[in-house]
């Protein structure tokens, strides 16, 4: 316990300096900016940005992208507030009564309680965070060759639930398209090429960086392009920040919002949208006034806001610990770890037991930033909404270029970062998810060489996958997910549990024999 501590200090205090102070207030005010333009959301904001920290010291590269992750995801609550269109999906909730508080005058107000709330749901994450990833880690330990098999099996199993596609088939074809990709190249334990089809530069494989790029950041160019949304703007007239009784008031609904988007973040690959509309339902059952809700209610905004935030530090508990995302913004930050050279998963404790406290640190900095910058620059931040798309788009396709060229300095790069623009332009059109695909080609190396290294332990047999106790929960778990996930049974399941709620509401307790009163 008090090793934990001194690390949890060490970690924090690493990032007291000038430059780790001035990689916080960047990165944070480009997520902000991020987050409130409609269409731009923190998946993409952490993919682009990868490819500037490229060159940076590891802990200072992963804390610029938690802070652009956290500073996203809390903007876009601006534009759901003020025009009833949410910055990212995650803001979806906060519309309900943000925008009917900015329609009644109260816009200041209404994105000043919903800075508060964002800030304390992320102190209960990191609450969670700081006290169960050790505790978590030490089960891991006990993973072996045919638990991290299944593991990769899981993580691309769960990214059917990723960044909402319409069925999660869709994610599992996406998924094993990011698995498919990472077979490309020379393999690990033999070094033998695989489906590089006469190309010398796939030998070393297809790079994750300009795939990361391309599938977020050309594909999202390209859907803009398409769309070419039309904005409008509000002013905002009325005080921002909020005092404490309107804030702490609702203090048992932050409580219950920030747990619940937290415990909503362990599970992989449900995301921030989820741990809002949990919250935000959570509150108005337990409200003393549901009937506001909708209506303009600041516990609803609140416990919207309070819940999506405290998904973040929530899902950088499987994140850390298991190398599973809690969110589609996860999948990325796993890819930029292994590019920074940080081995998420069960061994993190061992081989670089710190970062893990550092984690804590970069969210606890991060939060601070969004909670000085929401207060006070919320006036400055909403002209944002007025930059012309065409402008904004061309800038970030430079980026696109240039990221995916700058790294190692190769053409090929560029053509993969195109490839991989166009089919994630083109899955996009057909509401299949991006995070899967990227999760996959993460994932893909760890599942391949598990697979072959487990079956040659045991000459090709495949008992040990599924007799080992930790590997046959894991398989259960992995079966369990992919049938519930198969439509007509999900809703038959659905029916069947609709079924018996309703048989226990309309049976009614028998009158017992006996003489009636008399009247």
């Amino acid at each position: 316990m008090f090793d934990g501590l001194v690390l949890l200090g060490q970690g924090i205090g690493h990032f007291l300096t000038p430059e780790g102070i001035f990689n916080v207030i960047w990165a944070t005010l480009l997520g902000l900016a991020i987050g409130i333009l409609p269409g731009l959301t923190a998946t993409m904001g952490v993919a682009l940005l990868v490819t500037l920290t490229y060159g940076m010291e590891t802990s200072q590269a992963i804390l610029t992208l938690m802070s652009v992750y956290l500073g996203s995801i809390f903007g876009g609550s601006r534009t759901a507030i003020l025009l009833n269109i949410p910055g990212t999906p995650a803001s979806a909730a906060t519309s309900l009564d943000g925008y009917p508080l900015a329609q009644q005058g109260r816009a200041g107000l209404a994105m000043g309680l919903a800075t508060t709330s964002s800030t304390l749901g992320t102190l209960v994450g990191i609450f969670f965070l700081a006290l169960l990833a050790p505790l978590l880690t030490e089960v891991a330990l006990n993973f072996g060759t045919y638990e991290f098999f299944w593991l990769a099996v899981f993580g691309v199993v769960i990214s059917g639930q990723l960044s909402g596609s319409d069925t999660p088939i869709k994610g599992y074809v996406t998924g094993i398209l990011g698995l498919l990709a990472a077979t490309v190249g020379m393999e690990s334990l033999h070094a033998y090429q695989r489906f590089t089809f006469g190309i010398p530069q796939l030998g070393a494989g297809i790079d994750i960086i300009p795939a990361m790029v391309g599938a977020f950041g050309l594909a999202e160019i390209l859907s803009q392009i398409k769309r070419q949304p039309t904005l409008l703007t509000r002013t905002v007239t009325d005080r921002v920040v909020p005092t404490l009784k309107e804030v702490f008031q609702y203090w048992k609904t932050i409580i219950r919002s920030g747990v619940i988007g937290t415990f909503v973040g362990i599970i992989p690959g449900v995301g921030e949208d989820v741990g809002a509309w949990s919250s935000y339902a959570a509150a108005k059952r337990f409200s003393k006034k549901p009937q506001e809700f909708g209506k303009g209610s600041q516990e609803g905004l609140i416990a919207a806001e309070t819940g999506n935030n405290a998904v973040v530090s929530g899902a950088m508990i499987p994140t850390l610990t298991l190398a599973l995302p809690g969110s589609a913004a996860a999948a990325v930050l796993i890819a930029a770890m292994y590019i920074h050279g940080v081995r998420p998963g069960p061994m993190l404790m061992i081989e670089n037991a710190p970062f893990l406290y550092q984690v804590v640190g970069m969210l606890l900095l991060a939060t601070l930033a969004n909670l000085v910058f929401g207060l006070t620059l919320t006036k400055l931040f909403i002209k944002i909404v007025s930059i012309p798309q065409d402008r904004l788009m061309a800038v970030i396709a430079v980026l696109c270029v240039v990221g995916s060229f700058a790294i190692t300095q190769r053409m090929f790069d560029v053509y993969v970062m195109l490839g991989f623009g166009v089919i994630g332009f083109l899955l996009r059109e057909m509401r299949y998810p991006m995070a899967p695909l990227v999760l996959g080609i993460v994932l893909g190396d760890l599942l391949d060489s598990n697979l072959r290294r487990g079956l040659g332990l045991t000459n090709g047999d495949w008992t040990p996958f599924f007799t080992r106790p930790i590997s046959l929960v894991l398989f259960l778990i992995v079966a369990v997910t992919i049938v519930l996930s198969i439509p007509p049974i999900s809703r038959g399941l659905g029916r069947l549990l609709a079924n018996l709620t309703r048989r226990k509401t309309v049976t009614e307790p028998s009158v017992p024999d006996g003489p009636r009163p008399k009247e």
